[in-house]
């Protein structure tokens, strides 16, 4: 049996390779030290018997300070940017054309795979972290898939200024793309709940879809491969596909992305043993 660990800022990812089985666990980042004794908690929280287990793989957070030995089990740790790599050519089946991975998580990183080279191009510390916390000061909700039903009920046009509201035209851009995010709110700041989280969900999608489209312009590639669970919120998609639609660039969203951390670490452990 292996046993991968994502450590991320919001969510530790587990997943089970058993049997030629996946098996994925999630639960919310414990907000103490990483450590040996936190590791076995985990392992018995989830009945994973740990003299069956061959290895154990980890990333993010400070796995890399973890002793190299669990009892007799070894840890393997996983550099981040490889964990991403790893996942996304599991996930996308990436051959050896450079494509453009972005990691939408708490925060947001992208990476370039080039056959089995990855290279960390930058990230931004906009993502679901920063919804989360705006949310927060907003309406004191940090809830993300909350947050994104709200968003869904509302109209972001109430808040944001659209090309359309300030120019008759500018080159071929559609009228309905944003000018300014929250540029109404001076005049509206006691909108609907609703109509704030449209605006936010879709700041944050603009944010990422923009920082997505000049990675992918900058190394020739016309797609964008997504990973992260800010990726699954789906009116922040619509923010971040407008804007990758401007640049001709097509994003992809594989149903597991939000493990695919943690399958690029399970995909490592198999060349071990």
């Amino acid at each position: 049996m292996l046993v991968a660990f994502d450590f991320g800022i919001s969510n530790t990812d587990i997943a089970v390779l058993k049997d030629n089985e996946k098996i994925f666990h999630t639960s919310p980042t414990k907000q103490e030290n990483l450590s040996s004794t936190l590791l076995k908690e985990i392992l018995e929280l989830y009945d994973l018997d740990r003299s069956k287990i061959d290895f154990i793989g980890v990333t993010g957070g400070k796995s890399s300070g973890l002793p190299d030995l669990i009892d007799s089990t070894p840890i393997i740790k996983v550099n981040e940017i490889e964990a991403i790599g790893f996942g996304a050519k599991t996930l996308y089946q990436i051959e050896e054309e450079p494509t453009l991975v972005v990691s939408a998580g708490t925060g947001t990183a992208c990476v370039l795979i080039q056959g089995n080279t990855f290279s960390h191009l930058g990230g931004i510390a906009v993502g679901g972290g920063m919804l989360e916390g705006l949310g927060s000061l907003l309406f004191k909700n940090s809830h993300g898939q909350e947050i994104n039903e709200f968003a869904s009920q509302g109209s972001r046009d109430k808040l944001d200024l659209l090309i359309g509201d300030v120019v008759n035209k500018i080159g071929a851009l559609s009228p309905d793309i944003t000018a300014v995010n929250f540029g109404k709110a001076k005049f509206a700041s006691a909108d609907t709940m609703e109509n704030t989280s449209a605006a936010l969900c879709n700041m944050i999608g603009e944010v990422i879809g923009t920082v997505a489209y000049l990675n992918a312009l900058l190394i020739g590639s016309s797609e964008v491969c997504f990973l992260g669970r800010t990726s699954h919120l789906s009116e922040v998609i619509k923010g971040i596909d407008q804007r990758l639609e401007l640049a001709g660039i097509t994003g992809h969203y594989d149903d597991q992305r939000a493990y695919g951390n943690v399958i690029g670490v399970l995909e490592q452990l198999k060349n071990y043993g």
